[in-house]
């Protein structure tokens, strides 16, 4: 698992860079300072728990991990923790408007590079695909060709990473305003799809814990769009 470690560290380097070098906001959206750190710290603290809890949770529920517990960690909790920490500190304070579009960038490419080191990780990572015949098969030791679902991820990631660096360069407003919930979705749609091949236990009607924590998250951006229209 060092080879992960080693990506996860990176992953957070570099969309620590990006944050701080490149794609930070000319204003930033609260002006109280001590209100700003207390929403970082909302943040950082529900993707904590987030990641633990829901990486935790899908491990005990597969065949691999339930007599035994294993520690787990899923960036889908770690998105899903502080997308809710922080609608419950903007909805406290009144904050209004999208204030998580910065932090796409460098989640974007954290994800991409991240999912590099669940792929050469291999089967003690538990994100191997299904078995397949297909030309995209992976052997990661056991003998089967397998999807290696983790680099299809990241390929959407480094695409979706593109459009994000054209859309901040060429118009900042629809950036600040659309790109996070524009994620949120994509994240959640590709994720949701993936899932399909993966050896996960279903948890109800067909589908396993990720994805009914993704149709969550497409319901929020659809909420969101639906108060958004209102107030035009």
């Amino acid at each position: 698992m060092k080879i992960h470690l080693l990506f996860d560290l990176l992953s957070y380097g570099v969309g620590a860079y990006f944050s701080l070098k490149i794609f930070k906001p000319q204003k930033h959206h609260i002006n109280n300072e001590n209100l700003r750190y207390a929403y970082y710290t909302v943040a950082l603290i529900g993707a904590f728990v987030g990641a633990f809890v829901l990486g935790t949770m899908n491990l005990y529920v597969t065949s691999e991990a339930k007599e035994h517990f294993i520690l787990g960690k899923s960036i889908l909790g770690a998105i899903v923790g502080a997308t809710i920490s922080i609608e419950i500190f903007k909805k406290i304070f009144k904050i209004k408007g999208s204030t998580g579009a910065y932090f796409v960038p460098s989640l974007v490419i954290g994800i991409a590079m991240g999912r590099i080191g669940c792929f050469l990780s291999g089967l003690d990572d538990y994100t191997y695909g299904i078995a397949t015949d297909s030309l995209f098969g992976y052997d990661f030791g056991d003998g089967i060709l397998r999807h290696p679902v983790q680099l299809y991820e990241s390929f959407i990631m480094l695409l979706f990473f593109i459009y994000v660096v054209v859309i901040y360069f060429n118009n900042r407003v629809y950036f600040e305003k659309h790109i996070f919930y524009q994620f949120i979705l994509l994240y959640a749609i590709q994720r949701f799809l993936w899932e399909f091949l993966k050896p996960y236990e279903d948890l109800a009607f067909g589908l396993n814990i990720f994805q009914w924590v993704c149709l969550g998250l497409i319901f929020y951006v659809i909420l969101y769009n639906k108060k958004a229209r209102k107030k035009f």
